[in-house]
């Protein structure tokens, strides 16, 4: 199975579990009618068409990512759901020449993103300056390890059978910004200043089947290569171990997994709606 088909099968799920979050993002930016609103990293199109609805027919969304099979799910989704005021566009934000128009923005959003870009500074300083002077960036990035299961459960599971590297912080990757001292460093380095920071838990797996847990965690756990490199015994075996964890969470039944997201509201330096 293709990586676009593995997000497809998921899509819905994520989009439901992460809405709460989502929607806090837009709160915390004060998200409302008529606003411009950049949302960098689209993907399959959240916060984006969320962004979309809240400004309404006179307010629009640019949404940007490099990947452009992502950004067609995303207009999938928004063709879907009766929006037409989102405007995607395959594009890099750390890249110079003109990725996003600048002093346009009322709000800037960013949802798990941020830890990926191999030049993350210089996203945020054109994020900056896409912003008017008293525009507001969101963003959120996961934090430490041991509070996001969804990653670290898996591998706690697979070290039983089989040796597992530590997680590498301050490189591009899920946890590049579980250090909350670098976050912050790195947002001020690109001329904004922090206003509030809070941490929440969000769900990103729900499933009632095992063998749907088991796909889950192949494609986004961060286990599946090593799990395919185990005998058929031991990969068994793992898997059985796997929903063992996973039921001991007490989750109720269902089958679930996330963590602990961490959201950062930044504003320019200069022209800011605060100070932190």
């Amino acid at each position: 199975m293709g990586n676009v088909e593995v997000w497809r099968r998921f899509d819905a799920m994520e989009a439901r579990l992460t809405a709460a979050t989502s929607e806090r993002m837009l709160e915390l930016g004060e998200v409302r009618q008529r606003q411009r609103v950049l949302d960098v990293a689209t993907g399959r199109g959240e916060p984006a068409i969320r962004a979309a609805k809240r400004v309404g027919p006179h307010g629009s969304v640019l949404g940007i990512d490099v990947d452009a099979s992502m950004l067609a799910m995303a207009q999938a989704r928004a063709q879907a759901e009766g929006v037409t005021n989102l405007e995607l566009r395959v594009a890099d934000a750390a890249s110079p020449g003109g990725a996003v128009p600048t002093a346009a923005f009322d709000v800037a959003l960013l949802r798990w993103g941020l830890m990926f870009m191999p030049s993350p500074v210089a996203a945020l300083t054109t994020i900056r300056g896409a912003l008017r002077g008293d525009g507001v960036l969101v963003l959120a990035v996961w934090a430490e390890p041991e509070r996001v299961p969804y990653l670290s459960l898996p591998r706690r599971v697979l070290s039983q059978f089989c040796d597992v590297s530590p997680f590498e912080r301050g490189v591009p990757g899920t946890f590049c910004y579980a250090d909350p001292d670098r976050l912050r460093a790195d947002v001020e380095a690109a001329g904004l200043h922090v206003v509030h920071v809070e941490d929440r838990e969000t769900a990103v797996v729900e499933v009632e089947a095992e063998d749907e847990l088991v796909a889950w965690v192949m494609a986004f756990g961060g286990v599946g290569a090593a799990v395919r490199g185990l005998s058929a015994n031991d990969r068994r075996a793992f898997e059985a171990a796997l929903v063992r964890a996973v039921r001991d969470q007490g989750t109720d039944g269902a089958l679930s997994l996330g963590g602990v997201t961490r959201i950062l509201v930044a504003a320019p330096s200069r022209g800011g709606r605060g100070s932190g």
